[in-house]
């Protein structure tokens, strides 16, 4: 359904670095500089970084959410641990499984508030 999701941040080179080991936990490369931004590429799609075009401050969106998946329990721990290292903050509970959901999650916020998810199914 999608092609690709960017968030806008005020500090490129210092969201090129968080997200790098971030997205390093997942398997991942680094991000590929293309202008003002940086793109992360899978076989399902990309993920971006930019700063904004339009010249405004770079927001996080208020309910907004980017979720990546996981292939396992310890990655999803690993993502949480690596972006709080990386100048993250985390939110929501602690990473873990979900017992309404049977999904096994962690939160954290980019160094610009941006709210990301790393999500694991268990197959139990």
């Amino acid at each position: 359904m999608f092609s690709h999701v960017m968030l806008g941040v005020k500090d490129l080179e210092v969201s090129r670095k968080f997200y790098d080991a971030l997205l390093g936990t997942l398997g991942t490369a680094p991000g590929a500089a293309n202008k003002n931004r940086y793109f992360y590429r899978s076989p399902t799609g990309s993920f971006a970084i930019t700063t904004p075009i339009n010249g405004e401050p770079a927001s996080a969106g208020n309910g907004t959410t980017v979720g990546f998946v996981a292939k396992s329990q310890e990655q999803v721990d690993a993502f949480h641990a690596t972006g709080i290292s990386h100048g993250g903050t985390t939110c929501e509970d602690p990473p873990g499984l979900r017992e309404d959901s049977k999904l096994y999650l962690a939160y954290l916020r980019d160094p610009d508030g941006n709210k990301l998810c790393a999500l694991y199914r268990p197959t139990k």
